[in-house]
């Protein structure tokens, strides 16, 4: 078998038939594996990604976070993490949060948190990987991948060498869902990922004087592109001006994570 490249343009393997997944480290105890993705950016990746670790940590199981977007990690910072991860000759511990949710994120590697990554995707690909393989997570029941936007190296690569038992796109109410949505869903499609539902964020936002909610992203297209591919949309997620302030003091543990009951539903169904 000849190593992947990852440029299927010129690859006439069929990797979505090919097991490329990797061995997680000899003390990593792994349950689940959940992708959280998008088609495009600035949709609100990380802030769902962060809020499903909070919500499952708090109903008693363990969560953890492997922060895909190498070049663009934001992770560390919603949960007030700073400083470089430490290790033995068995691998690389990740750091905790005060409740205990694991997280590893090349910030948490570097020398300085604000150095730029410019690295070409291989050398991002292998990161992952060296998430995956080095890092001793222990027991975990839920490892949720905040990956990065689009189908690049990342998510081709978080698909083929992860054990991923599901992933939740997460979208806006715009039309563009439509793009973002068909996006996501082929490429899980393709790679054999199951796709669990939908998450779409900044639904609308509730005025505080009259408490009146306003649609500032338009109407909802969601339900439609949501039936086109038989698949639910789990929770909608409202503009809320004290969760953002809340990821900038690194508090994320804080927020109101009550809107995600339906994806923890649909993650209590894995088994």
């Amino acid at each position: 078998m000849s190593e992947c490249t990852h440029d299927c343009a010129s690859c006439s393997e069929n990797c979505a038939e090919r097991d490329l997944r990797l061995p997680a480290n000899a003390y990593s105890n792994i349950k689940h594996v959940i992708g959280v993705v998008s088609g495009k950016g600035g949709v609100g990746k990380s802030t769902v990604t962060a809020m499903l670790a909070v919500a499952a940590q708090s109903m008693g199981y363990q969560a953890a976070i492997l922060d895909a977007d190498v070049t663009g990690p934001s992770i560390p910072k919603m949960f007030g993490l700073h400083g470089r991860a430490e290790g033995s000759a068995d691998g690389i511990f990740p750091m905790e949060t005060k409740t205990g949710i694991r997280v590893m994120s090349v910030n948490l590697l570097l020398e300085k948190e604000d150095a730029p990554v410019i690295w070409r995707g291989p050398v991002i690909s292998g990161m992952i990987n060296q998430f995956w393989q080095d890092v001793i997570w222990g027991d975990v029941d839920y490892l949720f991948v905040d990956m990065p936007p689009g189908t690049g190296d990342v998510p081709l690569t978080v698909f083929q060498s992860l054990p991923i038992d599901g992933i939740f796109v997460v979208t806006t109410p715009q039309e563009l869902v439509n793009l973002i949505v068909a996006k996501a869903y082929n490429m899980a499609k393709m790679m054999n990922v199951p796709v669990l539902g939908f998450v779409e964020n900044m639904s609308w936002f509730e005025c505080p004087d009259c408490k009146k909610r306003h649609a500032v992203f338009g109407e909802s297209h969601l339900d439609a592109a949501a039936a086109q591919y038989g698949l639910p949309v789990l929770a909608r997620l409202p503009i809320d001006p004290k969760n953002a302030s809340l990821s900038d003091k690194g508090a994320m543990e804080l927020a109101d994570t009550d809107a995600l009951a339906g994806a923890l539903e649909a993650l209590k169904k894995l088994g």
